[in-house]
């Protein structure tokens, strides 16, 4: 059953949208994680420091010396829950506001977005606990700073977009990022898990950089993107010398009449290509001047085309 289940799981990360597996990385962090708790409480029993040094072990901490010999908290730490509702109302609200983003920006947006607002929510907690007086917890974790970043971006992006709400019914995009805003200040105020809330709110502050960026023409998602790829075409290169493959060259024979009629298909589709992005161009436009609402039926199913490209 369990090799039925890891199958499933490897599969739906392979075929999957990447809110899919961004989701299914908090899930088998999670899941990793709690089975260690388990494990370490039959050994040391319950609440034994060995999960305690455990957990840390991926977390952001407020000692510099902790995350200078464990740089890889700085990613790892966006991906860590071990609370069941800590992970629950994370991923409930990515997924809800992905879509959003996903489907007005592109997906190509989504994981820089991630990536970004947690990183900088991770430094906002460290300079937050070495700068100032407040009280701070040793460590931090989870993918709330990563979603806040998301919270603000369909937000801003789109503050006249309604969500269906249970028992609240339509709520505009932006009445529901006021009220998010509101609770972490809330938290702050009250003093418990300060160190969490000014993260959270500084992954907010890069999701609403990121779009306003984007707005006057600098698209953070390019440099991000062009480092994913390089890092996993590296890995991939690695894992093929391993495996003993080996890329020879290749004869390849190409029939000139075909090779002829495809060059002008290839225009044909290009030129194709360039009216339907200026027609996807001036509707994100529109967007940022009167809002989603505004779009004809028609404006919105091009936009809902562009982003399943």
């Amino acid at each position: 059953m369990l090799a039925s289940i890891w199958d499933d799981v490897k599969r739906e990360f392979s075929s999957g949208n990447i809110l899919t597996r961004i989701i299914l990385v908090n899930i088998i962090f999670f899941v990793f994680i709690n089975l260690m708790k388990i494990i370490l409480a039959g050994f040391y029993g319950p609440g034994s420091s060995q999960f305690s040094d455990f957990l840390h072990f991926f977390c952001i901490g407020k000692d510099w010396w902790h995350n200078v010999t464990h740089p890889w908290v700085l990613i790892t730490t966006m991906f860590l829950h071990e609370g069941f509702m800590h992970i629950l109302w994370n991923m409930i609200l990515f997924y809800w506001l992905s879509f959003i983003v996903r489907d007005l920006l592109g997906k190509h947006h989504i994981l820089p977005i991630y990536l970004l607002s947690g990183l900088f929510g991770s430094l906002v907690y460290f300079l937050s606990a070495n700068l100032t007086t407040l009280p701070m917890g040793q460590y931090a974790l989870g993918a709330s700073a990563a979603v806040m970043g998301l919270v603000l971006a369909a937000g801003t992006t789109a503050p006249e977009y309604e969500l269906n709400l249970i028992l609240l019914g339509r709520v505009k995009m932006k009445y529901i990022v006021v009220l998010i805003i509101f609770l972490d200040l809330i938290g702050l105020s009250g003093g418990v898990n300060t160190g969490g809330h000014l993260a959270h709110l500084g992954g907010a502050f890069m999701g609403w950089l990121y779009i306003r960026q984007l707005n006057h023409g600098s698209d953070l998602s390019e440099p991000v993107n062009k480092f994913l790829h390089f890092f996993a075409n590296y890995f991939s290169d690695i894992k093929e010398s391993l495996s003993g493959k080996n890329k020879g060259p290749k004869m390849v024979y190409k029939n000139p009449v075909t090779a002829k009629a495809g060059k002008g298909s290839a225009r044909t589709d290009s030129g194709r290509d360039r009216n339907f992005q200026d027609r996807v161009d001036s509707i994100l436009e529109k967007i940022k001047k009167s809002g989603y609402e505004s779009l004809s039926e028609e404006e919105k199913e091009t936009l809902f085309k562009a982003s399943k490209k």
